[in-house]
């Protein structure tokens, strides 16, 4: 079976929102299991236990805001 281009670019527009979902239903299942997560929180690393309590483990630089599909260049 052959997709056409118009499918295939559907499909691919897609990866961001499944991503997203993965991400997020990851982060849930490794709290479930008793495990705590690493996130980014104002500028900060947090790790965030099952129980719901944080902890600050350091301070970071801010996020870089973009916009879906633009492509930033680290230097």
């Amino acid at each position: 079976m052959s997709m056409t281009e118009e499918r295939m670019q559907f499909l691919e527009e897609q990866i961001p929102y499944l991503a997203e979902a993965a991400f997020k239903q990851a982060h849930l299942q490794a709290l479930a299991s008793g495990s705590s997560v690493l996130i980014s929180e104002e500028a900060a690393l947090v790790e965030v236990f099952p129980d719901g309590s944080r902890k600050v483990l350091k301070q970071i630089k801010p996020q870089t805001p973009c916009n879906l599909g633009q492509r930033l260049v680290l230097k």
